[in-house]
């Protein structure tokens, strides 16, 4: 069969967000992590519009083309990206190789985590349409590349926030999905306002992307934290 057979307006989305994780990588290699990090951001938008357009478009994807499509771009954009921006930044640690096994471990987590998404996506055993089990994979690019872009950046709180968010991909908190036109609105506003060139206005360039990473901490921490306390009261309320 030929590959248009199988292709769907989707899928072109998918692939700009691979080529953006691509040029992502192609720009930590030049040494231009500030642009790396607004292509990863850039793989964020597009991965959150072609799942948008696929329901706009009402497609039927019975092959699983579409979704092996959208995940093979995931690993690009939010584990190899990630992982190679968040090398290049931390080559100066006193650590001597901390930053390649981080960098590993969030490529080997980010590909644990899509391969249980898609075949969960095929099972019953799933907890809902409306939550993601594990933290969701586009939050890497989230989290370190506004960061970096932000101006607060430090290695050391580099290499730990990354550490948990690989080992929060592949744990089983359930991560709710946030659909609403309000918040989507907001955070492609946020993400768009970090793209934005440092040179426009200087003095408030780092806001967004402060914002940004601050919000997306809070969506990292909050569902273990209340998850943990849940099970503090139900153990309290046993004894």
């Amino acid at each position: 069969m030929k590959i248009s057979h199988y292709m769907a307006g989707a899928d072109f989305v998918s692939l700009a967000n691979a080529s953006s994780g691509f040029l992502a990588v192609v720009m930590v290699s030049t040494g231009n992590l500030i642009l790396a990090a607004k292509f990863m951001l850039l793989a964020v938008i597009f991965d959150s519009v072609d799942g948008w357009v696929a329901r706009r478009t009402n497609r039927v994807d019975e092959h699983g083309f579409g979704k092996n499509m959208d995940s093979l771009s995931d690993v690009i954009s939010f584990g190899v990206a990630p992982g190679m921006l968040l090398f290049c930044a931390c080559q100066s640690f006193s650590i001597p190789y901390i930053n390649i096994l981080v960098s590993l471990l969030i490529v080997i987590c980010g590909i644990l985590r899509l391969s249980r998404f898609n075949v969960l996506a095929d099972s019953s055993d799933v907890p809902g349409e409306d939550k993601f089990v594990g933290l969701p994979i586009p939050i890497t690019a989230l989290i370190l590349g506004s960061f970096y872009i932000s101006g607060m950046f430090r290695m050391d709180i580099g290499l730990i926030i990354m550490t948990v968010v690989a080992v929060l991909m592949i744990s089983t908190f359930e991560y709710p999905k946030f659909r609403g036109m309000m918040l989507m609105v907001v955070g492609g506003i946020l993400i768009i306002g970090t793209l934005l060139p440092q040179n426009i206005l200087s003095s408030i360039a780092f806001i967004p992307a402060k914002l940004l990473f601050i919000f997306t901490i809070l969506y990292v921490i909050i569902v273990p934290l209340m998850e943990l306390y849940g099970r503090l009261l139900e153990k309290w309320s046993t004894c």
